[in-house]
């Protein structure tokens, strides 16, 4: 059997971290479908509606609304990948309150239910990837990675709250959020983004389907987009042995969180990438001008002997520097190499 179809053999073997009973007393995730239908209508709906808000968006919005829907876009995928992946999920940073405020303020609006569900599923993720587990298992699948997951029910490992989210709920704003998200969803989700463009003199219909449902749809298939193409189709220079892979067209898309090869070995690391730049990692950027003000601190990220080491011990030669077209690399060495 090839590490590819058995990531959890060579997982085993090449980090002691990983406990073998646990993963091996996972009870395994029906592959017949348990539709959860009430998913499915809400999701047919919001994109029917979000292919009028497309049409409507170029043909009658005023450009005002245009702007100040890719400008939603923005704010709420950088709350998702900024917020509840980056500052919730892994502590990657800590926030002051100001900044804590205004993530969770434009999440709420990215509709992705509570933060506390999302670093719940996402810590999942990491803790059992590429196993029956995971909730979002990439070897089902591009659909089921995409969207798939989020019809059905969860596995039972994941419904019976076996991620430790404690900390989260010691949070205050974050269980507030947890627990009044349904009334404030309303609110900030669909009431203002639809209001604020009437200033202007836009039809409210018109906000409605521009920056509420394309806005979320187009949102929503960006950060899907880090679950499915971003486990599929890329490289590995840091970690050959996990189907999570580094993927530029995603990273443009979802604020930097397509270099996923990288994630998944150092999940603590702020800047979610070692390269991209600010252009790629709209993330990165967001965050150090909020360390730059104080808002932002306590950055974690791994020092450059770290991801050296890392790189030439398990990824796939295809680092810009420390793989096979690192210019220090030795002729000899070069020479003697495999290639088939």
């Amino acid at each position: 059997m090839s590490i590819q179809s058995d990531p959890l053999k060579f997982r085993r073997t090449e980090n002691d971290s990983i406990h073998d009973e646990k993963i091996n007393s996972l009870a395994p995730h029906p592959k017949k479908w348990d539709i959860v239908w009430r998913e499915v209508i809400i999701f047919t709906i919001f994109h029917i509606t979000a292919i009028r808000g497309l049409y409507l968006f170029i043909t009658v919005a005023k450009w005002q609304t245009c702007i100040f829907a890719f400008v939603l876009y923005i704010a709420t995928t950088t709350s998702v990948t900024v917020g509840a992946h980056r500052l919730w999920s892994h502590k990657a940073f800590q926030a002051k309150l100001p900044l804590q405020i205004i993530l969770l303020f434009f999440f709420t609006m990215a509709f992705q239910y509570s933060a506390v569900i999302w670093a719940r599923l996402h810590r999942m993720h990491h803790k059992y990837l590429d196993t029956d587990a995971d909730p979002h298992n990439a070897g089902r699948g591009f659909f089921f990675s995409h969207i798939g997951w989020m019809l059905i029910k969860k596995h039972p490992e994941y419904r019976a709250h076996k991620v430790d989210i404690s900390d989260l709920m010691r949070d205050p704003l974050l269980r507030f959020q947890h627990k009044h998200y349904w009334e404030v969803l309303f609110i900030i989700c669909f009431l203002i983004p639809t209001y604020i463009p009437t200033l202007w003199g836009e039809q409210a219909s018109t906000a409605f389907y521009t920056c509420v449902c394309l806005r979320y749809i187009c949102a929503l298939h960006a950060i899907w987009l880090v679950n499915s193409a971003a486990h599929m189709w890329g490289t590995k220079p840091y970690d050959k042995n996990i189907r999570p892979v580094e993927t530029k067209v995603v990273s443009l898309l979802a604020a930097g969180e397509g270099f996923h090869n990288y994630h998944h070995t150092f999940p603590w690391d702020y800047r979610i990438a070692e390269f991209g730049g600010y252009s790629l990692n709209t993330g990165r950027l967001f965050i150090d001008i909020m360390a730059k003000i104080g808002w932002a601190y306590n950055l974690k990220s791994v020092p450059d002997e770290l991801i050296r080491k890392r790189v030439k011990r398990t990824g796939d030669g295809t680092h810009p520097i420390w793989g096979w077209d690192d210019p220090d690399l030795p002729l000899e060495e070069r020479r003697m190499s495999i290639i088939k």
